[in-house]
């Protein structure tokens, strides 16, 4: 038997740490960061488009970076539409 963590579960353990940690240093509930499935499948397939648009991975993460700070204003749907706009 294997008694080392799946990768689903090594990566929801590190994302709840993540999650509590930006809680902690913002001020915010932690259930006020959680990410449903459809968020986690929306900004992973945006993560995608952005690393394969521009040929650099980089914009990834760049990317969910704008598109959490444009969150407070606009919902999630709205800003992939216009991502997918321009991809």
């Amino acid at each position: 038997m294997n008694s080392r963590p799946s990768t689903q579960s090594a990566l929801d353990s590190w994302m709840t740490r993540a999650r509590d940690a930006v809680a902690a240093a913002s001020g915010l509930a932690p259930a006020e960061l959680d990410l449903d499935q459809a968020a986690v499948d929306r900004l992973l397939d945006l993560a995608r488009i952005a690393a394969h648009e521009s040929d650099d991975r980089r914009n990834a993460p760049l990317l969910c970076y704008l598109i959490g700070k444009a969150e407070r204003e606009i919902d999630l749907e709205t800003l992939a539409s216009a991502i997918r706009r321009v991809a």
